[in-house]
């Protein structure tokens, strides 16, 4: 039996202890370290400088930071997601920087290394094959509010927003939500995220948008891997993105978000669920997706309207040009 096990086991420690001598108390957990956050290019460094996207004619590379002189680097043939990959061809090695470059190796004597802004890749198929570093900008960032549009936050201020604070860039820190209230509507917003080499899962730089703070849309860096639903451009555990358009982080990003509302009868009985369309970075990811309930955190559904939320979730993410068009 369990219960004569444990008192065998108390009546050793006391007979090893000595029956005047108490157990010391267990040693206290040690604190995890700090994980460094970058919030500007020049502290990230070498790491950051070599991170990012390269293209070549055959396709498209990402090479990711994993911090510690580590880096992943995935290929895709026909270009980068959402700017020609095939969907079809996908691979994914490791490396690490060694005498000041990047060095890659794989099965089939695939070798790849990256220094000054060029990926070279060579393997038994052939190569060597040169891809040229390339930075991409969001079609719809900087967008302007068009007629009949509610400016929410342009970087004058930040009245329009509960728990809204600005950093010494005029940008909106996460952590905030609209005093307005929306039903239907179209939102533009662009986004920025840290850079957190050492980080990994939902600690690499953190947020969401929330529709009516019922629904999210996650906010995270997720450059380079697969597209989940609790990754960039998720809707939060209900829907993956057709395809991970997230840039590499501490780059302005875009959503433009379509948002229908629920729909209640008379006795609060839901018989239509919120519709939602998404474009991240100017490139469709979610399609008129239903959405059948509140995702995590979010407040119940009812036929009210709801704010705008930029969560905060202890990570340096930040907002600007956010306007909305509300819709009958």
């Amino acid at each position: 039996m369990k219960w004569i096990a444990l008192l065998a086991l108390t009546v050793s420690t006391a007979a090893v202890l000595g029956a005047d001598e108490k157990a010391k108390p267990a040693a206290a957990a040690k604190p995890k370290p700090e994980i460094p956050t970058y919030t500007n290019a020049a502290q990230g460094g070498q790491d950051y400088l070599d991170q990012g996207e390269y293209k070549s004619d055959w396709g498209g590379a990402q090479v990711i930071a994993l911090g510690d002189d580590k880096f992943r680097l995935v290929s895709y043939k026909g270009g980068l997601p959402g700017e020609g990959w095939d969907k079809q061809f996908k691979s994914e090695v490791n490396g690490r920087r060694t005498a000041g470059k990047i060095f890659f190796t794989s099965t089939n004597n695939y070798r790849a290394e990256l220094a000054g802004g060029k990926l070279i890749i060579a393997s038994d198929a052939g190569g060597p094959w040169t891809m040229e570093k390339v930075m991409r900008q969001s079609p719809t960032e900087g967008a302007k509010p068009p007629v009949g549009a509610t400016v929410l936050f342009d970087g004058s201020s930040e009245a329009a927003w509960v728990g809204g604070h600005l950093d010494e860039r005029k940008l909106l820190a996460s952590g905030s939500k609209t005093r307005q209230q929306f039903t239907n509507y179209s939102l533009h917003c662009e986004f920025l995220l840290p850079f957190k080499p050492l980080a990994r899962g939902q600690e690499r730089g953190n947020s969401g948008v929330y529709m009516q703070d019922r629904y999210e849309v996650q906010v995270l860096d997720s450059f380079g891997l697969k597209g989940e639903d609790n990754e960039c451009g998720g809707i939060y555990t209900l829907h993956r993105p057709a395809v991970n358009m997230c840039y590499p982080p501490l780059t302005w990003q875009t959503y433009d978000i379509d948002f229908a509302a629920a729909k209640f009868d008379a006795t609060g009985v839901k018989v239509a669920n919120a519709v939602i369309t998404v474009k991240h970075n100017g490139v469709l990811i979610h399609d008129r997706a239903e959405l059948k309930g509140s995702t995590g955190g979010g407040k119940k559904e009812d036929s009210t309207g709801g704010s705008i939320q930029l969560q905060g979730h202890g990570n340096p993410v930040f907002y600007r040009n956010v306007w909305i068009v509300p819709k009958g």
